[in-house]
Order: C-alpha cells, then structure tokens, then sequence
C-alpha cells in the first residue's frame, strides 16, 4: 500500500538516527528515509491486496515488517520473528510525504481516531504491549521512567484496575505528565525515595508489578529492591550498555522478569483499539501525552525539542 502521511510521531530511535550515533553507523545504510511512527490515508492498493483496504481509508502502520515464514510467523507469533524489518532504521521510514508498506502492516483507524492520536500507536503499543503482560486489577503498580510510553503504560494501569500506579523520573516536567495521565503518586527520585512513598500509600510489601520503561541502571535496581515477593517485572527501556542486575535478589524474592518489545501483531492493536474505543478518559490521557506539534518543515525544531527532555511526545505535521 502507499500511504499519504499526515502526521509522524518522533521517537527515541529517531534521535540515535540524526545524531548519528555508533548504533545508528552500524544499523543504517544511506541514503535512506527514517521515521517509523505514522499515520496517513492510503491513495494506491497493491494490485494483488486481497484484504478489505481500500482507497482512502485512514490508518495507522505497524514498523515491523516480518517474513512469515520462521518458526515464530508460522506460530502466530509474529512479534517474535528473527528476520524482523524495522521501517525508517533498516528500510525507508515515513518522515515522508508517502510511504509504502506491506498491506498485513496497515491498521484501519475507525473516524473517532484523529490524526493526532493515529500517529502515536506505535508508541501506545509499547506501553499496551508491556502493562498488559499480566492481570493489574487491584495491583500495586511500579513505572520507572516517565517519557511518553511510560505516562501511557501509567494511563493503561489506570484502566486497567490497578490500586496503585507510581511513577519515578529524574524530570519534574514529565512527572506532572504522568500524574495528569493517571498515576496516584509521581517519584522525583533525586529527592524523594520510593520507600517512604510506599509508606504514604499504606503498601506494606512492596510492589506487585514492575514496567522499566527507562533503560536506567539504577532505575532498575531501584525497582527490583522495592518489589514484593513473587512480583513480576516487565522491561521495555533499551539501556546504552549492559550492566549488572542483583540476581540473588531476583532469585530469594522470585521475582519474573521478562523483556519486551514492539508489538504482539495483531494482538496489541485490537486491545488498544478495543480500550480506547469504550474509554474516553484514556483516550484523553493518551492525547495528553502529546505537548508539541510541528510542521514537517520545522523539523529541526521538532528535533531540538524531543532532545531538550522538556516534552512528552513531539508530532509532526505531514498534511
């Protein structure tokens, strides 16, 4: 399909990208569009699409473009490819007025989703992809790192029925983001430590559920010493570089712990598209999490302020 981008979201990988950085040198290969995050209007089918796309439709994309025939594609378990694409890091992404991807990879959005809120399903993804992992109704909930995927994992705990959602950042900015999103208590961890928080919320045993959506070292330890017994501990920030993990503390306490990334396709995009359909309230924690919109042609500015950290999620405007 070719899809008509109106509006791009920028993330994380975005900025490794146009900085260039080792990682970026070794994975790209220029010239080559980035961007992965998107949502457009399809002007052009594939002439042998047999799916029920059509012209016109608004829809959002799925980045990983997957082979279909490993031992996880055939499974269902399509998050799980080995031979895995990513659109804008290892194909050309959609920081484009058009992009085109496989029809499997296209999400046909229902006329309530604005653009605004298309673009960032991606993102949203992640953060459904990794609150979800296990049941959070009536759980005490720990989110270390507060950047736009964890305000939005704070808002699905929130709809999900968790007792207590508690988030912990270095950024006061981006804790009030989350604490608007839905968290009961925001962690400033250069002054405050989540022991005495647990005491303010009258938690006796630690947490229950862990999301390191920051890649920190010391978030993660941090998060690991202050769950409970039996807790379970999903990761989704991607640290620079390996570091140690107290695993005579993961082994006493029977802690699970369990890496996560991208999407289960299509799995994850039913449950976003389910939850925010009957919710308003998480519909307008999602929207919130977007703070700065930008004309394509101000990308640099776009650029400079995802890297200021003063922001939640930056979107630029295609259309």
């Amino acid at each position: 399909m070719l899809i008509r981008v109106l509006r791009a979201g920028l993330c994380g990988t975005d900025l490794h990208l146009e900085g260039w950085d080792a990682w970026a040198a070794e994975t790209v290969h220029p010239p080559q569009t980035i961007g992965h995050e998107c949502y457009g209007e399809i002007v052009e089918v594939g002439k042998d699409v047999r799916s029920a796309h059509r012209v016109g439709q608004r829809v959002s994309v799925e980045g990983h473009q997957v082979c279909g025939y490993c031992r996880n594609c055939l499974a269902g378990r399509r998050h799980l490819c080995i031979n895995t694409v990513g659109l804008g890091v290892n194909i050309d992404g959609c920081f484009a007025d058009f992009v085109a991807v496989p029809a499997m990879n296209v999400w046909i959005q229902p006329d309530w989703i604005d653009p605004d809120l298309g673009a960032v399903f991606d993102p949203l993804g992640n953060a459904t992809h990794t609150a979800l992992q296990w049941p959070m109704v009536g759980e005490d909930v720990l989110i270390t790192g507060a950047g736009p995927i964890g305000v939005m994992a704070a808002a699905i705990a929130r709809h999900a029925g968790a007792r207590y959602v508690v988030v912990t950042d270095l950024s006061d900015y981006r804790l009030n983001l989350a604490s608007g999103a839905g968290a009961d208590l925001v962690v400033n961890v250069q002054r405050n430590n989540l022991a005495d928080c647990q005491r303010e919320l009258g938690m006796r045993e630690g947490f229950d559920i862990g999301l390191e959506m920051s890649g920190s070292p010391a978030a993660t330890a941090e998060l690991i010493n202050n769950m409970n017994h039996g807790g379970r501990v999903a990761l989704l920030g991607l640290p620079k570089e390996p570091y140690p993990i107290d695993w005579g503390k993961v082994i006493t306490h029977m802690l699970t712990l369990r890496g996560i990334y991208g999407r289960e396709m299509f799995e994850t995009w039913y449950l976003m598209s389910s939850m925010l359909g009957t919710s308003d309230t998480l519909k307008d924690a999602v929207r919130s999490v977007i703070t700065h919109r930008f004309p394509a042609a101000d990308w640099q500015q776009a650029f400079t302020t995802a890297r200021s950290g003063e922001c939640g999620k930056v979107i630029m405007d295609w259309s």
